[in-house]
């Protein structure tokens, strides 16, 4: 065959751009031994002949300057497209080769699928967006078939999906596959992992009688089996009704007929209350998925189908997009060995591995509040961060660069091993505790993990974790600064102060230090980052035991309850020993002093404040879109107001920005974007008695008034206990606001990190050896040093950005996994309330509001009218600033004591979080009552 037609058994992966995903797919299957039906494929080359002469070029250029968002254009482009090719005839020489491989087939029945350039990748699905064609039995029929192939590259759905990721649409091509038929029994569907849990040694098939286009489009309700492929055990199945066939036409093509109709009736039908496999057909399928899996080396979705002899064929296999990866302890290569660590090795029963011990992985960026992935550079100066925290515990660290021992990467995120915890007593005691506080959700999904039999206890004293942590305190004199602050509050002040201070300075380097002294330097920052938190979280820690404090001396049962707080009359009747009460703590935290986030807020609402007055001001900054205003700001072109006050706010707090544990991520100093979109919202707040600075002293009066009466009631059990009270609550709300400050200082470390990194880009973009300064960000230390040394980075750091933006689109990040990729979160029965349809979350700011719902994931540029309730998939301080004119807050992530939860409580807007598929299931402009106390959201009609 000349290089217009090929056999498949002479293709492979190396000849995607030639052949396209679904037949190089096909071709690797026949490589490694599996059943495939014989055919040929018609290669991009003959696409690109074919309609070379046609003036597609031009509708190539009017697509590249169209709009992903201008549908209606794309789509009149896209039948453009069609139409030419569709009205052509195939090039006469192409024709021939067709009809001369056709005939090898000798003339039967077959399959005529789409084969795109694009399709079945590893980082995104275009399956389905080209035509397939079945029972084609002429030659006619075949070469119409290959046109309307050719032209189904063309649909508007394939056009728009193309353009919302930026593909050039001169690139794509399509190739076409023809294949033997099938004249199936049964076919269907097959899953090599779980597609719902996301486990790897489970099979998933459904199944149906007749062609497989019953199953794949949704037709028939089909028969549904999951097989364990470590053992063959069948660990369910479902019958499904198989009304519905899809079966072929005497004359080619094919036909739906209902089953058991006379019209569809025939000797081959399954009843409904019969499985169409037999047990050991079942089983067949899934060690041939498993033999697929591991020639792949990654999870696969593939298409099967029986003949009437009881021969399985595999149609089509691709790799399954939506899976999360798996957690690796490799720096780089989790998503290139998908299937390789910890998935394949365990289940595949042809190599004999054996079972290694599960493990279970916590979602660390998710509990920080931020959902996209990390750059190269962010996670490994995370890495270098951690190791120096668990070196100062007395762990081993090996490699400080790859991360302590629990740290764990997947999907470009990071992952801490909890499995030590989940198999000790202690573990199991305190960690959800924490995340009780933390994120509620993530405490019941790590509860559940506890009762899966392979995770069993194994350490039962708190020694291992007395060793490590004992002597961290005593090093860091944490005792002895929580004593200290007790008795003298002001004084622990005044040294936090002093820490910060000289801690700042030690960031600093000196003018024109060289390359490599700033790399040496910023990595050096990172492995001094530890003794910020023990200098200044004892301090936030003895606000929070204060408040625990003097909730036991008043019998409170829960601190952050919405039960009614107990009247001086209730008390005087009950000694200490009494029952616990619900009394409601959570007005002494709101309006806290030194919070370092909620000062950063007011000092951007004070800026907006001043800028009101300048008409000018109020006028750009309300009638132009946030970028626009940024390059005004860069350029010094905005009204004085506006660019003097936002100058103010950048020198104070400009080493911020959203996800700003990521070195990666541009400051509010460098890209002020988002900082000048709120600014516009609060320029929209016209109700003074909603302004936030008002709402703020009227929440610290009313903490302080809240104080009072519980102190009132402490007195009437004693004026010793009052007095105790009343210290304690002081101190909370003198210390509570402090939990923000470790990662400010963090933080602003961090940027001095990015700060010197972004030179060493300089001088590297300046070299040639990275196209663009701030690509150092997609290499890491050792990376960065070998580019120093005259390494081209460049093909690196485009790899690295392709799978970075290509991870910036997923929407589900898992809050825990298993290694043998379960999410436990979806193994959990949804708890219902009270109100039908309501959502239920944890408590985190009492009140209740209804108003309009606002979904952003993103709060770069966020719209946020006032009053509105933000909806989020999580917050970081980089979000606060919209919470100063949101009417209530929703997150689908957090706990009582998390980031979001806190500040909207010192806001005193209602606010619950831990709200499961939140942003999915709320739509911006929905009506929504949020219930801060009850922890419920209902969403309106």
């Amino acid at each position: 065959m000349s290089g217009l037609v090929l056999g498949l058994g002479d293709l492979s992966a190396s000849m995607l751009p030639q052949v396209g995903g679904k037949a190089a797919n096909l071709g690797e299957l026949l490589a490694a031994g599996l059943p495939v039906p014989d055919g040929f494929c018609l290669t991009t080359e003959a696409y690109v002949q074919a309609v070379g002469p046609l003036g597609l070029a031009e509708v190539h250029s009017a697509l590249q300057d169209t709009p992903a968002d201008d549908l209606e254009t794309l789509a009149g482009l896209a039948g453009r497209a069609r139409s030419l090719i569709t009205a052509a005839e195939l090039p006469t020489a192409t024709a021939g080769e067709i009809l001369t491989a056709y005939r090898a087939l000798d003339g039967v029945p077959v399959a005529v699928r789409s084969s795109a350039t694009a399709e079945d990748l590893p980082f995104a699905s275009f399956a389905g967006q080209q035509d397939t064609y079945l029972n084609v039995i002429d030659a006619v029929a075949l070469l119409d078939a290959v046109r309307k192939c050719w032209a189904s590259l063309w649909t508007d759905r394939a056009v728009a999906y193309r353009a919302s990721r930026n593909i050039d649409p001169a690139t794509v091509a399509l190739a076409v596959v023809v294949q033997r038929m099938v004249d199936a029994d049964a076919a269907g569907v097959m899953f090599t992992a779980n597609p719902v849990t996301g486990r790897r040694r489970e099979a998933v098939i459904d199944a149906s009688s007749g062609l497989g286009e019953a199953v794949v489009s949704g037709a028939v309700n089909p028969d549904h089996f999951v097989v364990d492929t470590a053992s063959g055990a069948i660990l369910q199945r479902r019958l499904g009704d198989k009304r519905t066939a899809v079966r072929p036409l005497p004359g080619g093509g094919t036909e739906y007929v209902e089953q058991g109709t006379d019209q569809g009736a025939g000797t081959d039908e399954v009843a409904p209350n019969q499985p169409c496999l037999t047990d050991a057909q079942i089983r067949e399928l899934a060690a041939l998925g498993s033999k697929a899996e591991a020639h792949f080396g990654a999870p696969q979705d593939t298409e099967w189908a029986l003949d009437g002899e009881g021969k399985v064929w595999l149609t089509q296999s691709r790799p399954i997009t939506t899976l999360y990866p798996l957690p690796a302890k490799d720096r780089h290569g989790e998503q290139d060995r998908l299937g390789e660590k910890a998935g394949l090795t365990e289940s595949a029963p042809w190599r004999g591995s054996p079972v290694e011990e599960l493990r279970v992985y916590l979602c660390f960026s998710l509990a920080q509040g931020l959902t996209r992935p990390l750059t190269p550079m962010g996670l490994a100066a995370l890495r270098r961060v951690g190791s120096s925290v668990a070196a100062a515990a007395g762990f081993d660290v090996p490699d400080p660069r790859s991360g302590p021992p629990p740290y764990v990467e997947a999907g470009q995120r990071i992952f801490v091993d909890l499995t030590a915890a989940a198999r000790s007593t202690v573990g199991r005691r305190i960690v959800p505790n924490v995340f009780d506080v933390m994120e509620a959700r993530s405490a019941k999904v790590l509860r559940s993990v506890f009762d899966d039999p392979r995770l069993s206890v194994t350490r039962r004293t708190p020694w291992d974790l007395l060793r490590h942590v004992v002597p961290l305190a005593a090093r860091a004199r944490v005792p002895e600064a929580a004593i200290r602050a007790l008795v003298r509050p002001e004084a622990a002040l005044k040294r936090l102060n002093r820490f910060t201070t000289e801690f700042n300075a030690t960031l600093e380097l000196p003018q024109g230090a060289s390359p490599r002294a700033r790399l040496d330097h910023a990595e050096g920052i990172l492995s001094r980052l530890f003794p910020n938190l023990p200098a200044v979280l004892p301090l936030a820690g003895l606000g929070f035991a204060m408040l625990g404090l003097a909730g036991k001396l008043l019998g409170a049962g829960k601190l952050f309850g919405a039960g009614t707080r107990s009247t001086g009359q209730d008390s005087a009747s009950k000694d200490n020993a009494g029952p616990e009460r619900d009394i409601d703590l959570q007005p002494v935290l709101r309006g806290l002093p030194n919070n370092v986030t909620t000062e950063m807020d007011l000092e951007l609402w004070r800026i907006a404040a001043a800028v009101r007055s300048d008409a000018e001001s109020v006028a750009v900054l309300t009638g132009h879109p946030p970028t626009v205003l940024a390059q005004r700001f860069a350029a010094g072109d905005l009204p004085a107001a506006a660019q003097d006050g936002l100058a103010e706010f950048l020198a104070g707090y400009g080493h911020r920005a959203v996800a700003e544990i990521d070195v990666g991520m541009p400051r509010w100093r460098d890209d002020p974007t988002h900082i000048l979109g709120v600014l516009a919202n609060y320029l929209r707040l016209e109700d003074p008695e909603r302004a936030p600075d008002r709402q703020f002293s009227k929440a610290a009066a009313e903490a302080d008034a809240h104080i009072e009466r519980l102190v009132a009631e402490a007195r009437s059990r004693g004026r010793l206990r009052a007095v105790a009270v009343r210290g304690a609550l002081r101190r909370a709300r003198l210390f509570a606001g402090l939990r923000e400050l470790p990662k400010f200082q963090i933080v602003l470390a961090l940027a001095e990190v990015r700060k010197q990194l972004a030179e060493v880009g300089t001088v590297l973009a300046e070299q040639k050896r990275l196209a663009r300064a701030e690509d150092i960000f997609f290499l890491d230390f050792a990376e960065a040093n070998q580019a120093l040394d005259g390494t081209d980075m460049q093909d690196l750091v485009a790899q690295r950005q392709g799978a970075y933006y290509l991870e910036l689109e997923r929407r589900h990040i898992p809050r825990m996994l298993l290694s043998d990729g379960t999410e436990p979160e979806t193994l959990l029965t949804a708890v219902g309330t009270a109100d039908a349809g309501a959502l239920s979350g944890s408590p985190a700011s009492a009140g209740t509001v209804t108003a309009p719902a606002r979904v952003i994931l993103d709060p770069v540029g966020a719209h946020l009218e006032p009053g509105e309730i933000l909806v989020a998939p999580s917050t970081d301080p980089g979000w606060t600033p919209l919470f100063l004119t949101a009417g209530g807050l929703v997150m689908e992530m957090g706990g009582p004591n998390s980031h979001g939860a806190v500040v909207a409580r010192e806001y005193g807007i209602p606010a619950v979080v831990g709200v499961a598929d939140a942003t999915s299931l709320l739509n911006t402009g929905q009506e929504v009552t949020v219930d801060g106390g009850a922890g419920t959201v209902v969403p309106g009609a």
